[in-house]
């Protein structure tokens, strides 16, 4: 988990939520809602993600989008931003993604709740159905020549 202070709380209450769900949920914060600046959270949680020492990773700030594109800059990861459990599910079902981007100012507390489920119990779809392993295989090559 990592967020910057417009994440913070909703940080918090998902933290509480995958507990419940059995994940051990490493905290690379912030832990203020003092301003702060999202890189220096979400790079070293996503590198947490890229190096294996986390399996996957949630990032909260205000829309999403600030978390997914540092994100995104790391080798190895996939970052989607998910605004509706739709969107979560097919994050996971179809594209494999590795960190889930969330707008705390975008989405309450419910539906953030619901996302966070559905892409934590979600299965990728390319362990038995060959074109989305062939289609995130691509996505995998083009990292591997070009990222970072």
């Amino acid at each position: 988990m990592a967020s910057d202070h417009a994440g913070l709380e909703l940080k918090k209450t998902i933290t509480k939520l995958l507990e419940s769900m059995g994940h051990e949920v490493t905290d690379f914060g912030t832990h203020t809602s003092d301003a702060a600046d999202l890189p220096d959270y979400v790079y070293p949680a996503a590198l947490a993600v890229s190096n294996g020492e986390c399996e996957r990773g949630i990032f909260v700030d205000g829309v999403g989008y600030g978390s997914a594109m540092i994100a995104n800059k790391v080798k190895g990861i996939f970052a989607a931003v998910c605004q509706d459990s739709f969107c979560a599910e097919l994050a996971r079902s179809h594209s494999d993604t590795n960190v889930l981007c969330i707008g705390g100012k975008i989405i309450g507390e419910a539906i953030a709740l619901e996302i966070v489920k559905v892409w934590m119990t979600t299965e990728w779809m390319g362990l038995t159905e060959e074109k989305y392993a062939r289609r995130v295989n691509k996505v995998k090559e083009i990292d591997a020549k070009h990222c970072c």
